[in-house]
């Protein structure tokens, strides 16, 4: 299957800021500036829709407002791009107010992560390349405390026009952010130290294909409903998974990933990327690998699967951007991921 892919990003675009999962930004709105600021400079024109700070209260009891944000947001010829406010955790109950005419008719770009993924894997479904990344209040809030290694690749991936980009670990990360109740934490992040990269836990041969996944967590609510992809969708992907600031159990990951064995996915994709866990000590990282491996590996004799885990995306910062339906080329040789051709009209 081809994809759409939206129309690149230039200083000076209209972005439109919505708030499809919880109404973060009225609990917390000097955080939520704080995004809308740093977005500004980066030099674009953040365009707040009417659920942006709605209060949490109605943005919960109310699903078809969020759909209709979206809507509005694709519909909007002088909108170039959409970017998520927060995650959350009920974003799928917009999902049947979506109008996928519009949608399909004005593809854009449209990033977020976390519960956000509910709405991004499925307008991807669509035949829409769509973008797993930092939201305003998760990753745009604190641009200025992470390194500038980390900023200037925020402006080329953006910006720059380019026909393969690598995707780079960076020297330090964060395990979130100091209490958002105080204002003087607005933009801060929690340090936790260095970073040892990606770990490459198996796999000896290049391999190539179309990125799908997003929050583990998320997924597991996706899946037996009418938004789960179906078996032939999983063909050459690479599935990638990240865990969120809950801080699930690594038997949680495992069972999650048997499921996706048992559906017959882990036999039909070409790589499988495990973020960095969130809040997890060393140990449990290296539990982690280990019960992954057992699962792809021991229980489903997947043993030339390439499988990468401590990937800097997801709920730790700082996090790259994973395009949906990007294709990615993976080389055990030299532990590089690179996404392999452009994701973005120019």
């Amino acid at each position: 299957m081809s994809y759409i892919k939206p129309a690149a990003l230039k200083k000076g675009d209209r972005v439109g800021v919505i708030s499809p999962s919880a109404g973060l930004p009225s609990l917390f709105p000097h955080i939520f500036d704080e995004g809308i600021k740093n977005l500004q400079e980066l030099g674009l024109e953040p365009v707040e829709f009417p659920t942006a700070r709605m209060d949490a209260k109605t943005l919960y009891e109310n699903p078809a407002l969020r759909a209709r944000d979206v809507n509005a947001a694709f519909a909007d010829p002088s909108i170039q791009g959409i970017i998520s406010s927060i995650g959350g955790s009920d974003s799928i109950r917009i999902l049947p107010y979506l109008d996928l005419d519009v949608i399909r008719d004005n593809p854009k770009f449209m990033m977020g992560y976390s519960d956000f993924t509910s709405l991004h894997s499925w307008i991807h479904q669509q035949g829409i390349i769509t973008f797993n990344g930092p939201s305003i209040m998760a990753g745009f809030s604190q641009l200025k405390s992470f390194s500038e290694e980390y900023q200037n690749y925020i402006n080329r991936f953006l910006f720059d026009a380019w026909e393969e980009f690598e995707l780079p670990d960076f020297p330090s990360y964060s395990n979130g952010y100091p209490d958002w109740r105080k204002t003087e934490n607005r933009g801060r992040i929690f340090q936790s130290g260095t970073d040892n990269g990606r770990r490459w836990l198996q796999g000896s041969q290049i391999s190539r294909g179309r990125l799908f996944g997003g929050c583990i967590e998320v997924l597991e609510m996706n899946k037996g409903t009418d938004y789960w992809p179906a078996k032939e969708f999983w063909n050459g992907r690479v599935l990638f998974l990240e865990t969120s600031e809950e801080k699930p159990p690594v038997d949680y990951v495992r069972y999650s990933l048997r499921n996706y064995g048992a559906m017959g996915a882990l036999e039909r994709i070409s790589g499988l990327l495990i973020s960095r866990p969130r809040d997890y000590s060393d140990k449990e990282k290296a539990d982690l690998d280990s019960a992954v491996l057992s699962v792809v590996n021991g229980e489903f004799g997947l043993k030339d699967l390439n499988v990468v885990s401590n990937m800097s995306f997801g709920h730790t910062d700082p996090q790259v951007i994973l395009p949906q339906g990007g294709e990615v080329l993976m080389n055990p040789s030299d532990s590089s991921i690179k996404i392999a051709d452009p994701v973005f009209e120019y």
